[in-house]
């Protein structure tokens, strides 16, 4: 669904300054245990493509899967290395296999993407193992009700993490309520802002919407999490509006059979994977993400960048992003009469929808940009690596 990453150059060679030696390049190994692809994977291309290539390597270490094929893909499209560890291999082989990858690279730092609790728990442990200098865990996406895993394996992963980052305000909350405040720092997620400036493609929305028929449009993994249930209940309110869904994902067949039971199968394109998500942008009316829960939704940064009007659900750090009446529409989550209701709102209200865009534009710009998320991440690998000492 991302647009593909620009290639990064081979980094320069460290040049002497005015000043004396230039700053030795880097490593920073980044290591995921994802199955899908989806916002938090897209962060992490974005992280990895943003470093400064005249101090940061990033090598990207991960299990290859069906599920990781695009993310590899995209990566080595972007110039960066990648490593591939077999899951299939048993837990202590596949540990070793872990440290013997993570010392070949030899990092100062390693830096974990963590989608759910206790994500890359091997990895983490493993960098430990590999005596990495920093270890740091960006925690993406915290379940609507946290299970409790072994008290044990927690306490030995988190033992292992020098700092953990959020990527809200309210995904830092909840890590400081079973950690000490200063082991995590908020750094919220940020996006390229060049591949959301495009205008209109006007084929493309005759063929979404034809007879200039209200247009919405979701970009989302199609599972539970994402709330689109409750989308197409609101789709079912609203006779003359049309939904398209760009996504993939384990609940595509199950949607599809609500969107015929509530009648408006005929009104819902289901798009899959798309790799022109600002095109489909630039073509809709409004954007809507009915979130059951969230860190910071990608797809709504994108939209604003995009000067699109945009509904979501008051859920995890949206509202640092969509503030009610000022940048967007907020709704609870899933209620699908206040989706509908809020649709109609700015559907009937031009001048209304229009300066929420427009604000929304300004706010990405100024605050949520890739390279801002990137330097404050080389920040917190200074910072960290300053503290160990290491040269």
């Amino acid at each position: 669904m991302a647009p593909v990453l620009s290639a990064r150059a081979a980094p320069p060679t460290a040049r002497p300054t005015r000043f004396g030696a230039a700053p030795a390049v880097r490593t920073v190994v980044h290591f995921t245990d994802t199955v899908a692809f989806g916002g938090a994977e897209r962060m992490l291309l974005t992280l990895m493509a943003g470093l400064d290539e005249r101090r940061w390597r990033p090598v990207l270490v991960c299990h290859p899967s069906p599920g990781t094929e695009r993310l590899l893909d995209s990566a080595r499209h972007a110039g960066i290395e990648t490593r591939g560890i077999e899951r299939g291999a048993g837990g202590v082989r596949r540990f070793t296999a872990l440290v013997r990858a993570v010392r070949r690279e030899r990092p100062s730092v390693f830096h974990a993407h963590l989608t759910w609790p206790l994500r890359c728990s091997t990895g983490i442990v493993a960098a430990a193992a590999a005596r990495v200098p920093v270890i740091v865990a960006t925690q993406h996406l915290l379940p609507l009700l946290p299970s409790r895993p072994p008290r044990i394996k927690r306490a030995v992963v988190e033992a292992c993490v020098d700092r953990y980052v959020a990527v809200s305000a309210a995904m830092g909350a909840a890590l400081r309520s079973g950690l000490p405040a200063d082991r995590v720092s908020v750094i919220r997620n940020g996006i390229p802002l060049e591949p959301y400036l495009g205008g209109r493609d006007d084929a493309l929305r005759r063929t979404l919407a034809p007879d200039d028929t209200p247009l919405l449009l979701t970009v989302a993994r199609l599972h539970a999490q994402k709330g689109i249930p409750f989308l197409l209940g609101a789709i079912a309110r609203l006779p003359r509006v049309r939904l398209a869904i760009a996504g993939d994902g384990p609940d595509r067949a199950a949607l599809e059979s609500e969107a015929a039971r509530l009648g408006v199968a005929d009104r819902v394109l289901m798009l899959g994977e798309r790799e022109d998500v600002p095109a489909l942008l630039a073509a809709c009316d409004l954007f809507v993400l009915p979130s059951l829960f969230e860190g910071l939704p990608v797809s709504v940064l994108e939209a604003m960048a995009s000067a699109r009007p945009v509904i979501a659900t008051d859920v995890g750090g949206t509202a640092e992003v969509v503030s009610h009446g000022e940048t967007g529409l907020l709704v609870p989550p899933g209620d699908a009469a206040s989706l509908a209701d809020a649709v109609a709102t700015l559907l009937g209200n031009p001048v209304l929808a229009a300066g929420l865009a427009a604000r929304g534009r300004t706010l990405v710009e100024r605050e949520f940009s890739a390279a801002v998320m990137a330097e404050r991440v080389a920040q917190l690998y200074d910072q960290l690596l300053a503290d160990r000492r290491v040269g």
